[in-house]
């Protein structure tokens, strides 16, 4: 079975994108996403990571209407579109090839979204 190798990206609103990147960058380490493909990304060390649902009023996550996307890197894309698609699983493949990679899109079951990405060039 062809399984996710980990999160590649965490995608979120803000009201001032920048401000608040640069608060992550000074007060926790975790570098702004870079403007070009010369430069590279924050890399995270390995360990675990929690995965958890959790109620739909949960009160953990503060704003009841907090959105958010989920980035998925995965070894073999297509293995992983295929296997998706195999049950029913609507995924859109991006058809352009990046310098940092390949991506593909579907939502889980409730309508959040999901991307994956298979790493590649000068991000992998």
């Amino acid at each position: 079975m062809e399984r996710v190798q980990g999160i590649g990206g965490f995608f979120f609103r803000a009201n001032d994108p920048e401000a608040l990147a640069v608060w992550y960058e000074q007060h926790l380490g975790v570098t702004r996403v870079p403007q070009s493909y010369d430069q590279q990304p924050w890399r995270q060390e390995s360990g675990p990571t929690a995965f958890a649902p959790f109620e739909k009023d949960s009160e953990f996550f503060g704003r009841p209407k907090q959105t958010w996307m989920l980035n998925f890197r995965v070894r073999d894309l297509d293995a992983m579109v295929s296997q998706l698609t195999d049950v029913g699983v609507e995924v859109e493949v991006d058809p352009e090839t990046y310098p940092n990679g390949r991506f593909a899109s579907f939502s889980d079951p409730e309508g959040n979204p999901i991307q994956l990405w298979e790493p590649g060039g000068v991000a992998s």
